[in-house]
């Protein structure tokens, strides 16, 4: 007599019938399914990936402090008042990624009950995360008013430590954001091209770093205007 094996986490629905047909296997309760391995998998290398550039800034923030505190030549300077507009700027953008995040994630339920709802849905969280990427530009941006302000100063990469480490921290930031952006417009290509069916593991993922870009950045922003 021929026997089944069964995958782990899975349990027999019978037929209509109660029998007479080859069992069904149904996911238990709680069970992770492919796509949400997926998603798992796709945030947890996210996890990774930002715990690696937390731990360079950190061991950049280190350098500063040892630099400053073993040396007579550090020159104190005023940041450019545009650091504090942009830093509302990236903050801004953190709530349109939500925003958009509730109107894409809504889409799998409007969907059962009406497509145009669900085409409204993913139109709004397109427009949402596009303005996300117009206000993570308008702040790269900002950061070149910045530098040209410094400029106009007199202060340049190679001036003194304190101007050299602020070009250093905040390019190294703007540059990470323009990655990131880059990740941003992958996703759209993807909700687009598949009318809000792609698997949404790409913009959990994103939402991760870019969250993270923003803290990253007020960490920053606190930490030169208390050094510099």
């Amino acid at each position: 007599m021929a026997t089944t094996t069964l995958p782990p986490g899975a349990d027999i629905a019978l037929d209509d019938h109660g029998s007479g047909g080859p069992p069904e296997i149904a996911p238990r309760p709680g069970h992770v399914t492919g796509s949400g391995s997926h998603a798992q998998k796709s945030e947890t290398g996210m996890w990774v990936a930002v715990s690696a550039i937390g731990m360079s800034f950190a061991a950049f923030t280190s350098a500063m402090i040892v630099r400053q505190d073993s040396s007579t030549d550090w020159q104190h300077f005023q940041l450019p008042h545009v650091l504090y507009l942009n830093t509302l700027i990236l903050l801004g953008s953190s709530v349109t990624l939500e925003l958009s995040r509730q109107r894409i994630g809504a889409i799998q339920g409007a969907a059962r009950h009406a497509s145009a709802s669900a085409k409204n849905l993913l139109a709004n969280g397109i427009y949402w995360l596009y303005l996300t990427a117009a206000l993570g530009l308008i702040f790269v941006l900002g950061q070149i008013l910045a530098w040209r302000n410094l400029a106009a100063q007199g202060l340049f990469l190679a001036t003194n430590p304190s101007s050299s480490f602020f070009y250093v921290f905040t390019a190294l930031h703007a540059v990470h954001l323009l990655g990131g952006m880059g990740g941003l417009f992958y996703v759209l290509r993807k909700l687009v091209r598949s009318g809000g069916a792609a698997e949404t593991s790409g913009l959990s993922a994103f939402s991760i770093y870019w969250h993270f870009m923003d803290l990253l950045w007020v960490y920053l922003l606190l930490l030169l205007a208390i050094r510099v």
